[in-house]
């Protein structure tokens, strides 16, 4: 059965029947029966949620992840990053103590940790308003990565009936990501830690267990201390933004030789010299441009997206007392995500193979996007903009 817009499934299958087949393997997991027909009973799909499929629609939509649907200039915003950059100094003296204990026993950064707070709740100040149950039945009914959200919805009930939460604490994201650094049910489980020593864990209320958690996720996703995250660069005559991404990593030195050089033209320290590192363009060349190291990786895999690991990456930099970049942004138009998956479709289809075709700008879509443009005698901008999409109808292919 499926659900137009604004369309509830009732008792006749559907969602419903969706939740009747969940409840064995609730039960496998060790929730009892009485949680499971308590927190479900009654429950309908909340259709206004992003990420949805619905009937024969396409499955891209405009409305989504900001990290996805916000121009570069506007996520990456300058003001915005330096009004959080003045609280997260202030934060840092105000629990010093706790994330002297972060760096010392979790081995990172204490700017890092207080920037992912500042870019997921605003340092706190930003209310989630979903019902966790409800959001996450929705994405594991009828949302693009339902076997993601079956998995934390399962676990989702399971931290009711194990008594680490209450129903009503569990406001969340649409995504159904919870607390003040935003934990999906299941990291409650991986990462969560009692920093306080106060005897439980609060990713809600305390700052310490919410930071120190953050931590304890990125030590587990490989996070090297001291290791910036980036690097802003000027690629230099014999590199252009269609180098870019996770496959064409090499040392630093490596990149030296290729005659990258840092943007202030002051040089890589020696320590930084075999550290592995891409370029990575979030805006193609209508904006500063990196050379992102390991570290940046374990930023992107705490929320999948270039521009939210830039984001952070970059406060966390201002906090410590860096400065702005000195490539300033364009004023990038963002397409909408049906016109990037007409450009993702045509790259594909001319043999530039894009491994998803969802209509998100990620480094593989600008990678290919450069490359495109070289072999068709365009200028190399890695962006997919109103011209590349002329041209692209322009020149046709397969």
């Amino acid at each position: 059965m499926l659900l137009a817009v604004g369309q509830v499934a009732r008792a006749d299958g559907g969602f419903p029947a969706f939740l009747a087949g969940l409840r064995p393997e609730a039960e496998a997991q060790g929730i009892s029966r009485a949680t499971f027909d308590r927190e479900t009973g009654g429950l309908e799909p909340d259709l206004s949620l992003p990420d949805l499929v619905r009937g024969e629609a396409p499955k891209v939509s405009s409305k989504g992840q900001a990290e996805f649907t916000v121009a570069p200039q506007d996520y990456v915003s300058a003001k915005r990053i330096a009004q959080l950059a003045d609280e997260g100094r202030a934060l840092a003296k105000a629990h010093a103590v706790a994330l002297a204990r972060i760096e010392k026993e979790i081995g990172v950064d204490a700017h890092v940790v207080l920037a992912i707070w500042g870019r997921e709740t605003a340092f706190g100040k930003y209310k989630a308003q979903h019902d966790a149950i409800r959001v996450l039945a929705t994405q594991a009914y009828t949302g693009r990565r339902k076997e993601l959200f079956r998995g934390e919805l399962l676990h989702a009930l399971k931290l009711i009936d194990d008594g680490r939460l209450k129903r009503s604490e569990m406001r969340a994201s649409w995504a159904g990501a919870m607390g003040l650094t935003q934990f999906m049910p299941s990291e409650f489980y991986s990462s969560a830690v009692d920093m306080d020593g106060d005897g439980r864990i609060d990713l809600f209320g305390s700052v310490a267990d919410a930071l120190g958690s953050a931590a304890k996720q990125l030590k587990q996703k490989g996070w090297t201390a001291k290791l910036p995250w980036g690097i802003e660069v000027r690629p230099g005559a014999r590199v252009d933004c269609a180098n870019e991404g996770p496959d064409n990593a090499r040392p630093i030195a490596d990149w030296m030789r290729l005659g990258v050089g840092r943007v202030d033209k002051t040089p890589f320290q020696d320590r930084l010299h075999g550290a592995s590192a891409y370029l990575m363009s979030p805006g193609g060349t209508f904006g500063p441009q990196f050379l992102v190291t390991e570290n940046f990786k374990v930023l992107r895999a705490y929320n999948t997206s270039d521009l939210y690991a830039v984001f952070v990456g970059h406060l966390s930099d201002r906090i410590a007392g860096g400065g702005t970049f000195a490539m300033p942004w364009a004023s990038i138009r963002q397409l909408d995500n049906a016109a990037i998956l007409e450009v993702q479709t045509r790259l594909d289809r001319s043999g530039y193979k894009i491994a998803k075709l969802d209509g998100r700008i990620g480094s593989e879509t600008r990678l290919k996007i450069g490359l495109y443009q070289r072999a068709n005698g365009l200028a190399v901008e890695c962006w997919p903009s109103v011209d590349l999409l002329a041209a692209m109808r322009r020149i046709g292919g397969p």
